[in-house]
């Protein structure tokens, strides 16, 4: 985390069954196994990104971390220290806590303060875990959400953390509407003078490539595209001095689809303003979800010949 390309895959699992708070472990959800990163580190990456629920790593608001969900936690980044992975701690909530908006009266700033000040007393270690902040705001208004990313920013330079922090825009956090404007401010108007005293935060956007960006369906828009989207907020990160990370991008393993896949990697291959990227997704509960990038049977993911040459670069 020195400066050096951070690139690889979202390891979903611990996010699932969100209807299913706290859940079981290893049944409602699960975490990736060292084998299941040891493959992508054979395969050249060098960052994971692991989603995971607020509410399983801290039961009660301002409480203590939860000792099974952190144990968990442990495991996977002591497993990924030997292998070169950096690990991305993503807090998979979309602004909220329990379905209740990051900033209400149910959730005050300060509760979420707190959370990341213990995590980071947890994994202090800045030369592997990196922290997500929050995946995909959409709960709460983009100036809100804004505010409260400013805030915890601060909280954890103030607590002495100097692990790598990641911002994602507000909403959905999407590349294709990052100059758009919602109640009449943008991400890109919102985010502008984000700061930080130690300079080691990254703002992290998504980009689905289907008609309506949602990563839901099987259809891939043309790679063309997506070149003046993403030359837009290449241009407004230099501009203002900003880092960016693609937390989530991906596509089916169609050929169309790859060639689609293949130039999105090319649009965030210039380092001066893209630190990385994290395709979604890894993770050996995805069963046949066409996005799914996890090796079947010993058998590589057709997306995995697109994506590998651009591991590590």
């Amino acid at each position: 985390m020195d400066g050096s390309p951070l690139t690889g895959v979202n390891m979903a699992g611990a996010e699932f069954n969100s209807k299913r708070l706290p859940g079981t472990m290893y049944k409602d959800y699960v975490y990736p196994t060292a084998q299941d990163l040891g493959y992508f580190a054979s395969k050249g990456a060098t960052v994971i990104r692991l989603p995971f629920r607020w509410e399983r790593a801290q039961l009660n608001l301002m409480g203590a971390l939860d000792a099974a969900q952190m144990n968990a936690i442990t495991k996977v980044v002591a497993a990924a220290a030997p292998l070169g992975l950096c690990v991305i701690l993503d807090a998979h909530n979309y602004g909220t806590y329990h379905g209740k908006a990051i900033g209400s009266a149910d959730v005050p700033k300060a509760a979420f303060h707190d959370f990341w000040t213990k995590m980071a007393q947890r994994f202090p270690d800045a030369s592997q875990v990196a922290f997500g902040l929050m995946n995909e705001p959409k709960a709460m208004p983009i100036p809100q959400w804004a505010e409260v990313a400013r805030g915890t920013v601060a909280a954890l330079r103030e607590a002495g953390a100097d692990n790598l922090l990641l911002v994602g825009g507000g909403r959905w956090s999407g590349v294709h509407e990052w100059f758009k404007e919602f109640s009449g401010i943008s991400n890109a108007q919102a985010f502008v003078d984000l700061s930080d005293p130690l300079g080691r935060t990254l703002i992290e956007v998504h980009q689905y490539a289907n008609p309506g960006y949602s990563g839901t369906t099987t259809d891939c828009l043309a790679p063309s595209h997506f070149d003046r989207m993403f030359a837009s907020i290449s241009d407004w990160a230099r501009a203002n001095g900003h880092k960016l990370f693609l937390g989530e991008f991906g596509t089916p393993g169609t050929p169309e689809c790859l060639a689609t896949l293949d130039h999105l990697l090319t649009l965030v291959s210039n380092r001066d303003v893209w630190r990385g990227w994290a395709v979604w997704a890894a993770g050996r509960w995805w069963g046949s979800y066409p996005l799914s990038i996890h090796p079947k049977d010993g058998v590589d993911a057709p997306q995995m010949s697109v994506v590998s040459p651009y591991l590590g670069k």
